[in-house]
């Protein structure tokens, strides 16, 4: 596989057919810069595993017909001191190889009628070999990408050897060793989550829309990018916007996250009815006098502390709707539109509801690449109320908004702020890490700019 960590870059991130992507990404030169210095590595150590057979055969000489064999060739020597990788616009990517060098040791066997026969050892120096391989990128029907090799040359600039020389023999183990190895990577690349599983409720689809768009200067992806609920592939009444990535280079990897993809997540949650939450006095803070009992709303709400003295109080909150995220440059908002029954707890644990109320909540959302998850964590910015019903007659709901306030602040971000944290699986393959992460908010898209690093 001795381009895979090349290709790995290519393949780093990829999502499901689709008519729009929902994320993109960039490979730059910088990117395929990096893949070429470790691909170049496997190369060597793969060309370095030849395995070149015994050759045997006769010969038609002035003295008549005489047999030989070569056995116990071994490749003592190689290197590749100079190579280039680069980009070939629509088709892949090209790796050229110069001034390579391979030493060759083994033995040799002559015989003629039952008169003459010889043995020895032979050296063979082949230097100034040159090697350049074509390599497709494309997506399969499971939106997985593919690779292939279209073109691959091999050449030798000029040969020493002692006895004999087979150095066409060793050309042709080279392209093949190269096919080879580029379909080996194939196995891996089929190893590529295209759905990533988020928790209980959601799975991340990372299918590839299409195939690769490559330019002289970089690859481009399309991705699906989508929530799902788990094993209900549901689309939302809503499509992705088109966007397209800044002209930047300075990073080896940029990613785009729409707005969309966010989007599809909140009405993942929001269907699976994952953003509801009772909620109870215990879940208060214990310093703050605002309590989930009858006493305390009784003085705002007098009937209640009339109709249900002394009793507990407990509260549904639920969304009434997906959540809507806004992204604008440097500006992450979150519109989250709730309900919020409240009940009275008798004392046989039976809930007599109250009143319901409408909440409209907004809040800032502060975005961050952490390993290969994307995480944060919301502040709020402000809530709306409303009465929806009420179970036990007309009050002021302005009356309430401190209480309100100090469940959303105390119990609900702190909730919300938990699930965040935990982060939503970026695609990776292999033993990759993210270095210098940096992410801005644009219009309508979340772009993460990275370099990488791959081990093992």
């Amino acid at each position: 596989m001795f381009l895979w960590c090349v290709l790995v870059l290519v393949s780093l991130l990829s999502v499901a057919t689709g008519t729009s992507a929902g994320v993109k990404a960039r490979i730059t030169q910088k990117g395929l810069e990096y893949g070429r210095a470790i691909g170049i590595e496997s190369l060597q150590q793969k060309l370095r595993t030849i395995q070149l057979k015994d050759v045997s055969g006769t010969e038609k000489l002035a003295i008549g017909k005489v047999e030989y064999s070569i056995t116990g060739m071994q490749i003592v020597n190689l290197g590749l001191p100079k190579s280039a990788l680069r980009l070939v616009a629509g088709t892949g990517v090209m790796l050229s190889v110069g001034d390579a060098y391979i030493s060759l040791r083994g033995n040799w066997r002559v015989k003629y009628s039952w008169i003459i026969k010889a043995s020895g050892s032979f050296e063979l120096a082949v230097s100034e070999l040159a090697i350049s391989t074509t390599i497709a990128v494309k997506s399969d029907v499971t939106g997985r990408p593919t690779v292939s090799v279209t073109k691959c040359e091999a050449t030798v600039g000029s040969v020493k050897v002692r006895f004999i020389s087979h150095t066409i023999y060793l050309l042709f183990q080279i392209c093949p060793l190269v096919t080879a190895s580029i379909a080996e990577m194939n196995k891996n690349l089929k190893t590529l989550n295209v759905l990533a599983k988020v928790d209980q409720y959601a799975e991340l689809e990372y299918s590839m829309v299409e195939s690769p768009v490559i330019s002289n200067a970089m690859i481009d992806l399309g991705l699906k990018g989508e929530f799902y609920n788990i094993g209900q592939h549901k689309e939302p009444p809503f499509s992705p916007r088109p966007f397209l990535l800044p002209s930047q280079d300075t990073n080896m990897l940029y990613i785009g996250v729409s707005a969309f993809s966010i989007n599809s997540a909140g009405f993942v949650y929001h269907r699976a009815g994952a953003l509801c939450l009772y909620i109870t006095n215990d879940m208060i803070p214990s310093g703050s006098l605002n309590r989930l009992n009858t006493r305390t709303f009784g003085k705002f709400i007098p009937q209640i502390g009339n109709m249900s003295p002394g009793l507990m109080m407990k509260l549904l909150v639920e969304t009434v709707k997906e959540p809507i995220v806004t992204l604008e440059p440097n500006n992450m908002t979150v519109q989250a539109s709730s309900k919020v029954t409240a009940y009275a707890i008798q004392p046989n644990s039976i809930l007599s509801p109250l009143f319901v109320l409408k909440l409209e909540a907004s809040v800032s959302a502060h975005i961050y690449v952490t390993g290969l998850k994307l995480a944060g964590h919301v502040t709020l910015n402000k809530i709306d109320m409303s009465l929806a019903e009420s179970y036990v007659g007309p009050f002021q709901v302005t009356s309430l908004e401190d209480i309100l306030t100090t469940v959303v602040k105390d119990v609900i971000i702190p909730k919300v702020n938990a699930g965040v944290k935990e982060g939503y699986p970026l695609p990776a393959i292999g033993k990759m890490q993210l270095v210098k992460s940096q992410l801005q908010v644009l219009k309508d898209y979340l772009l993460i700019g990275t370099d990488v690093t791959l081990t093992g």
